[in-house]
């Protein structure tokens, strides 16, 4: 069947973020120990750094979580060097010295040992922190940019050598095929196969992006709304039922849903990272009526197909775009309204409920996980399969991307 678009972990940018705060950190310690010495970097240590978040202070101790592997505990002495950087320095030229007093839990740190003895005693040299709550502000901001900067949809085509990707997705005022181009500064990821957490996405190209993947961009929209130029663009395949539910087990978190397309059972786990939501009543009607050519954005539902409130919510999504400006009037995508539903309990899910689900895996496999499970959806699979996978992304039923994966 095509693809179901459900919006997963912004979508924000939480693997580009952290991957920025291993590589700044990481070039802040090697260009601080040059500028001391005024010589070049030496050879790495025989004891690697840490680079992870604080989990508890304890006097002149910190118990450090990596990002790999067990807690460390790390002494702090008077003659470790102490500082703070904002989320995004590439060098310690905004670093600012801090007693250890202003560590707190959650701060994410790199960590500078020297160790001495037979077993060695590691004390802490240098220690570079980001501020739990700086980083958090960051987040906000990047998934800010995504929601009103961003557009998902079906893959249509590829042309790799023009750096081009046509997609086909459901606006407020209908259906669309927008073409995007992706430029040599435009940074490409793609999801890691199984895996539901967004900042596991792995630098890719265009040339993986492939027609019946899942796409999400975030950049500026053209004036015509049928072009779009990518700063940033995540892409991944995915596994898509639709059917209704004929079982839920809470104590195993699992839901079993009989797929309508395949004809066939499928077992779903339902894994903590998995976002739940449920489409009211009248925004299913709504939605669905869009998907079958039905009244432009804005328009009055008619009788028996939505309130004044669904339809308010409809005209909020098209007001506010995915970009803002002339270009984003009457255009937003339902990514974003959906977006702001609230999550719903596994045990909102009942027998006979019909439900749209993304999730990773394949359909041989005995068991596959969810990425998100929306429900409510009973007006919206009388529509084809191929409109189906044009309302939604992977990201879009999330807090705005990736926060559930955010270190």
């Amino acid at each position: 069947m095509g693809m179901l678009f459900v919006e997963r972990k912004s979508v924000s940018a939480w693997a580009r973020l952290r991957l920025a705060l291993s590589l700044c950190l990481g070039l802040m310690v090697v260009g601080w120990a040059a500028a001391q010495s005024g010589a070049p970097a030496a050879a790495p240590a025989k004891t690697p750094p840490i680079l992870g978040t604080i989990k508890a202070i304890n006097g002149q101790t910190l118990t450090v979580t990596p990002d790999s592997g067990t807690d460390s505990t790390v002494s702090v002495t008077s003659t470790t060097r102490l500082v703070r950087v904002p989320p995004g320095s590439k060098d310690l030229s905004q670093a600012v010295a801090i007693p250890l007093s202003e560590f707190q839990v959650g701060d994410r740190v790199l960590v500078r040992l020297r160790c001495a003895g037979d077993p060695p005693v590691c004390e802490a040299t240098t220690v570079i922190a980001m501020k739990k709550s700086d980083i958090a502000e960051k987040q906000a901001h990047e998934r800010e940019e995504w929601q009103r900067h961003g557009i998902g949809g079906l893959v249509k085509s590829v042309d790799a050598a023009q750096g081009t990707v046509t997609i086909s997705t459901v606006t407020a005022a209908g259906k669309k095929e927008v073409t995007i181009t992706v430029g040599s500064n435009t940074t490409v990821r793609r999801y890691a196969p199984g895996s539901v957490k967004f900042d596991d996405a792995k630098v890719s190209s265009v040339a993986e992006i492939q027609p019946g993947d899942q796409l999400r961009a975030r950049g500026v929209r053209g004036a015509d709304g049928a072009t779009f130029t990518a700063d940033e663009v995540v892409s991944g395949s995915f596994l898509n039922i639709a059917g209704t539910v004929s079982a839920v087990d809470a104590g195993a978190g699992t839901i079993t849903v009989s797929d309508l397309a395949a004809k066939r059972t499928e077992l779903v786990k339902v894994s903590p990272d998995t976002q739940l939501r449920k489409l009211p009543a009248n925004m299913a009607q709504m939605i669905a009526l869009r998907l079958k050519g039905g009244a432009a954005a804005g328009a009055s539902p008619a009788a028996g197909q939505g309130t004044p409130a669904g339809g308010a919510a409809l005209g909020a999504a098209s007001a506010s775009g995915s970009g803002g400006g002339a270009g984003g009037q009457g255009r937003g995508d339902f990514q974003q309204l959906l977006n702001r539903l609230p999550a719903s309990p596994l045990s909102d899910f009942q027998k006979g409920d019909a439900v749209m689900i993304v999730a990773t895996g394949a359909q041989k496999d005995a068991q596959v996980t969810a990425i998100t499970i929306l429900g409510g959806v009973e007006p919206l699979l009388q529509a084809t399969t191929q409109e189906q996978a044009s309302i939604l992304s992977p990201w879009s039923l999330s807090n705005g991307g990736a926060d559930a994966a955010a270190q």
